[in-house]
Order: C-alpha cells, then sequence, then structure tokens
C-alpha cells in the first residue's frame, strides 16, 4: 500500500464502501442462487402431489428468509453512502443511477419481500397453487432485483442512454438504451449463473453434511443429486459463454482494463493468457510467466491472431490504480472456477456409477467447499471495480472527483469501524440461526403419495 494513500479521502471512502458491498452482497448472491430451487421443489411437488418436495421448500425458505434480511440489513447503509460519502457522484450521475437504484427498491424490492413472508408463513393459507406462485414470486424479485442494481453498474462501466444536462450532471437521453444496456445483459447472465453457484454449492455441502451424518436420507439425497448437477451446469454457463462474453465486452470497451487484468504490458498478436506469474510494474513485466499461446486473442476478439494492447500503449495514469491486486484477483477467479468444474463433473460421474453417497472423501470435499464460490464471486466483482479505475463512470467521471469533500478522513474511519464491529456481531448471529435450521433439519419424513424414487 502506498502510505500517501493514507491521507487521502478517497482511499477510506472507496475502502469503506468495498467493505460494506462485500459484505452485503454475501446474502443476495445466495438468495438469488437458492430461488429456483424453491420453485422447481414447488412445481416437482404440485405436479407429483410428493411431500417430500414441499419439506425441501420449508426447510429452504427458513435459510432463505434468514439471508434476505440480513441483506436487506446490510444493504440499507450502501444507500446511504451515496449521499455521505459520494456526493458528488451522486450530484453528477444520480439523474441516471437514481432511476433504476430507484425501480429496484420500488418494483423489485417490494415484489420479493411481499412474497417471502408468504413462501415461509402462508402455505396452508395459500394452497399449493398459490404456494407455488409465491415461490416464482420472489426468484423474479431477486432476480429483477438484481438486473437493476447490475445496470447500475454497467452504466458505470460502459455509459449509454445519457445527456449532458446544462449544469453538467448526466441525465437520461433514452431509458429503452440505458434499460438494456448490453453490457448489463453480459453482466446480469454471467453474475446469475455464479449466483447459482453459490447456491447450489450450499445445497450440496448441506446434503453431503446429512450423508455424512447419516440424517435424512431422502432430503440428503436430493440436495446431493440436484445441487451436484445444478453447479456443474451453471459452473460450466459461468465460464462460457457468459465469462467468454463478458471478456470480449471489456476487451472492446476497456482494453486497457483487459491489459492489466493479464499483466501484459506490451501489445501484440497471438496474445497468451498467463497461467502462472507475477507482475512487475517498476520492470513493466510479467515475471515467471507460463502462458498459453494465443488465448487471451481467442478470449478476447475470437482469433487467435488478433492484436491484444499492452499497457505501454496507454498514459500510466489510465491504468488501473492497483494492478497486482486486480491480476491475483482475476486469476484466482478463473482459477477457483475452473476447479468447481473439475469437482462437480466428478461429483456428477460418481452419481452416474451410483457410489456420490458412499464416497466418504468426496462428500467431506463437497460439504467443504460452500465457502470457495462466495471468494470467487467476491474476486470477481473485485475485477470489475478495480479495472474500471480511474473512473467512476468509465471514460466520463474520475474516482477522484466523486467523493464527498467535506468529510472528514477521521469520520469515514469512524464509521468503518462501526460497521465492521456491527457486521461481526450480525455475521455471528446470522451464523447461529442458521446454524440451528440445519442442526433441526428438515421436518421428519412422511411417505411420499407418489413418486418415491424421484430424487431430483
Amino acid at each position: 500500500m502506498n502510505p500517501s494513500n493514507l491521507a487521502d479521502p478517497a482511499f477510506w471512502s472507496r475502502l469503506q464502501f468495498a467493505f460494506t458491498l462485500t459484505y452485503h452482497y454475501l446474502f443476495p448472491q445466495l438468495t438469488m442462487g437458492l430461488a429456483w430451487f424453491l420453485v422447481y421443489w414447488k412445481w416437482r411437488a404440485l405436479r407429483t402431489g410428493d411431500e417430500k418436495y414441499n419439506q425441501a421448500v420449508r426447510f429452504w425458505a427458513k435459510i432463505f428468509g434468514l439471508n434476505f434480511a440480513v441483506g436487506v440489513v446490510t444493504g440499507i447503509p450502501m444507500e446511504f453512502q451515496f449521499g455521505t460519502n459520494w456526493a458528488d457522484f451522486t450530484r453528477y450521475a444520480g439523474g441516471v443511477i437514481g432511476q433504476t437504484l430507484a425501480m429496484e427498491g420500488m418494483f423489485a424490492f417490494f415484489l420479493e419481500s411481499a412474497f417471502v413472508g408468504a413462501l415461509i408463513w402462508g402455505e396452508k393459507r395459500l394452497g399449493p397453487r398459490y404456494h407455488f406462485l409465491a415461490a416464482v414470486g420472489v426468484a423474479l424479485g431477486s432476480w429483477l432485483s438484481g438486473y437493476f442494481i447490475l445496470v447500475t453498474n454497467a452504466f458505470m462501466q460502459h455509459p449509454v442512454g445519457f445527456q449532458i444536462e446544462a449544469n453538467g450532471s448526466l441525465g437520461i437521453a433514452s431509458l429503452r438504451t440505458y434499460l438494456l444496456n448490453p453490457w448489463a445483459w453480459v453482466q446480469f447472465l454471467h453474475n446469475q449463473m455464479a449466483a447459482l453457484v453459490t447456491g447450489s454449492f450450499v445445497v450440496t455441502a448441506v446434503g453431503a453434511f446429512y450423508t455424512l451424518r447419516r440424517r435424512h436420507p431422502i432430503q440428503a439425497r436430493r440436495y446431493l443429486r440436484g445441487g451436484t448437477l445444478t453447479a456443474l451446469i451453471a459452473s460450466v454457463l459461468v465460464a462460457f459463454p457468459t465469462g467468454d462474453q463478458q471478456a470480449k465486452m471489456v476487451g472492446r470497451h476497456q482494453p486497457v482494463t483487459l491489459a492489466a487484468m493479464e499483466g501484459r504490458f506490451v501489445g501484440g498478436p497471438v496474445a497468451g493468457v498467463a497461467v502462472v506469474g507475477q507482475p512487475n510494474i517498476a520492470a513493466r513485466r510479467l515475471e515467471n510467466s507460463i502462458e498459453v499461446p494465443g488465448a487471451l486473442s481467442f478470449l478476447a476478439y475470437g482469433t487467435f491472431q488478433s492484436y491484444v494492447h499492452g499497457l505501454e500503449e496507454y498514459p500510466e495514469d489510465a491504468w488501473p490504480d492497483n494492478i497486482e491486486l486486480l491480476y491475483y484477483s482475476f486469476h484466482v477467479m478463473i482459477t477457483l472456477g475452473t476447479i468447481f468444474i473439475l469437482l462437480m463433473a466428478y461429483a456428477g460421474f460418481q452419481n452416474w456409477r451410483g457410489q456420490l453417497e458412499s464416497s466418504t472423501m468426496l462428500l467431506w470435499v463437497l460439504m467443504l467447499a460452500f465457502p470457495f464460490p462466495y471468494i470467487a464471486n467476491t474476486l470477481g466483482w473485485m475485477t470489475a471495480e478495480l479495472g474500471r479505475q480511474p473512473w467512476l463512470v468509465y471514460g466520463l467521471f474520475h474516482t477522484r472527483d466523486g467523493y464527498s469533500k467535506v468529510v472528514s478522513n477521521g469520520d469515514t474511519i469512524f464509521t468503518l469501524i462501526g460497521f465492521a464491529g456491527l457486521y461481526f456481531v450480525l455475521g455471528l448471529l446470522f451464523l447461529f440461526l442458521v446454524g440451528r435450521e440445519i442442526a433441526h433439519g428438515p421436518d421428519e419424513e412422511v411417505v411420499a403419495s407418489r413418486g418415491e424414487e424421484s430424487l431430483v
């Protein structure tokens, strides 16, 4: 860390927002990842009359509700930070990003929150069909909420549909163009598949835990088989086509970011993807690198002969301001994603052989693997946000111009310490409540009306 950063108010405001955002997103990614499991199980219960599917919904709806509640609590401070710590940015871009932030609150959040209560407590009152619709409402609300937030972020990455007002601030020129930003569509699909990876890993981990403990065998089998299959499909989709399209979007609109992500200082054709390497900024080279020749050219531009720009082709003040952290965030994320595919492919193979529940070592790995999608998602967002620097709105508004000049370093550090302490206590409470639900487990097994052997 550069010691001069410690005296920079923008550094502390960035650190505070990064901390609160990273902590907050631990919860929405699981709700978005679990939502369609709940819909599928409710649909299966409605279609087959098998009560075991309703048992799965009742159990996971409680965990969904706890995640949703903590996500709401941790999301509120971020809205206030736009006004307290980033007032100049809000004054400049609020006429644009305020549209989708308001839509997220008015439409998506209220849709989701209205149906969460019905999903958790309204099964008997609503009946099977309307309870299924409540699950659909929760899933749509959570994913629609994610889309509005990602449209906001996509505008900061690739601004479209705006106009510059007479006072120099930004306003909406075309709401349709803004909402249908091509960057938002690619980012949304990539992000939601990553959230589905998180949800499926958690479902798998609980199934592995119950299998190892020899508890709730029917539910455990359902969680294991459904979780591993969904995790494999979602992990592949995160890599291709969504990750592939995201890389091409970065290469097309943020070539300096692509160069920094790969530690590429000198441009050229047949550019390789570094498997390992350490960026040396002072020497302007990637040390001890092992590369896959031509892979970066192909991933970014579609052909192995494509020219990939290097950092030296751009002025240093246009470079991302922490190339080392950006480089490692991107490469560790890619490594984890590859491991996810291999792990779940092997689990699928063992399931096909009928040996998934009897593979003790694999069950331990599946149970202990659930934190890693959270890490990969965090690294993905670090890649996106570090890569956008030094801009808040890419090409239009610098990060150094966006923080609130009237908020002192002491004020920001004080509130950062307060958030850390509060979130630590909140995290302990959340883990206790979720742990209690998992320890209790699903309702006692009952005889299904039909579909006894249907376990996915």
